[in-house]
């Protein structure tokens, strides 16, 4: 393998990590306004699921962000161009997301409290619908032209195939949100989250199902169809552990089909990067879009070196917060008042 194969592989990879953790990341925030509409301490006992790991988990978008720049430049370079929209409003939303988590509990205050619920669920549904639709957008081809530039509009970029990796992206991260919740919580908000489960199953099996058949059948390779059973499997998985109260189980089915689904899609573009819809000549492939053969070298060292750090570290701050978490572990809320009549009795 290559320097160029194994950056382009070690991406791929770091993309799979934050799609798992951050999938579910996303779904529990997603899910938050339904699981906690009837109560405070609900609401928390959900955000209280992520609230060790969510930060951790968007490590994995800065690491694989900084690889893809300093390993693929042109990727980089046309990428961010080409979805600069999407990415911005991504961005956007990251950043509303992490602010209205981090002060949610600073105000005691109910409407300030609605107020940021209403900022993660926002920050929460939008990053997997423009995750999807980016990444369907690279497989199935961008307008670029002989400068490396994408070129048109951004209804260009709205076909059906990238509307419905779009949401696609955003069922399964839900699927894969509800399913950690089942896992992490217990009594009340276990129980309405299992509903939740059950009741995503079946779309999800068939919007995420669809787009992976899609791909496989206009732009997967031979060996790709091995990948989309795999992620067939994973839902069976997810569905049948459900039914049986295996939630360790049912969370290991839908992290398969997670990773198999982002493999599919990194897989069916290999080795372009960004195939180009006016001329197959101006493709960006993994070889005229990488750094020189030095830069990636000196990369693949620190990457060997840090790599395995960051994944033990991360791993034991999971083992350490493994617990389930209840309404009746939840204390008052604290704060400081948002006005000077005093916090909320």
């Amino acid at each position: 393998m290559g320097l160029q194969q194994f950056w382009f592989v070690l991406i791929g990879v770091l993309f799979t990590g934050y799609f798992v953790l951050e999938g579910f990341d996303f779904g529990v925030g997603m899910l938050m306004p339904i699981l906690g509409r009837r109560s405070d301490a609900r609401r928390r006992v959900v955000l209280n699921t992520i609230g060790p790991v969510w930060d951790g988990n968007e490590v994995w978008l800065i690491t694989a962000a900084g690889a893809l720049f300093a390993a693929f430049p042109e990727w980089y370079a046309s990428m961010f161009s080409g979805f600069y929209l999407a990415l911005l409003l991504l961005l956007v939303a990251l950043i509303l997301r992490v602010c209205a988590i981090e002060y949610r509990g600073k105000i005691n205050d109910p409407k300030w409290r609605a107020w940021c619920d209403i900022g993660i669920g926002i920050g929460s549904w939008i990053p997997p619908l423009a995750w999807g639709w980016v990444f369907a957008n690279m497989v199935r081809g961008v307008p670029l032209n002989a400068e490396k530039q994408v070129v048109g509009s951004v209804w260009d970029l709205l076909s059906p195939y990238a509307l419905l990796g779009a949401l696609a992206t955003a069922v399964l991260f839900a699927l894969h949100g509800a399913v950690f919740l089942v896992l992490k919580t217990a009594g009340a908000v276990r129980v309405d989250a299992l509903r939740i489960v059950r009741l995503l199953l079946i779309p999800a099996a068939v919007v995420v199902g669809g787009f992976g058949l899609w791909t496989q059948l206009a732009y997967g390779a031979d060996w790709t169809w091995i990948v989309l059973v795999t992620a067939v499997l994973g839902l069976a998985l997810a569905t049948l552990a459900n039914m049986a109260g295996r939630d360790g189980w049912a969370f290991v089915g839908t992290t398969l089909t997670v990773v198999s689904a982002t493999v599919l899609i990194v897989g069916s573009m290999f080795p372009n990067v960004l195939p180009s819809t006016i001329d197959p000549l101006y493709h960006l492939t993994i070889y005229n879009a990488s750094s020189s053969a030095y830069t990636l070298k000196v990369m693949s060292w620190a990457a060997v070196i840090a790599t395995p750090v960051v994944l033990i570290y991360q791993g034991w701050t999971y083992w350490v917060f493994r617990q389930r978490i209840r309404v009746e572990q939840i204390p008052p809320p604290v704060g400081l008042p948002l006005s000077g009549k005093g916090a909320e009795q």
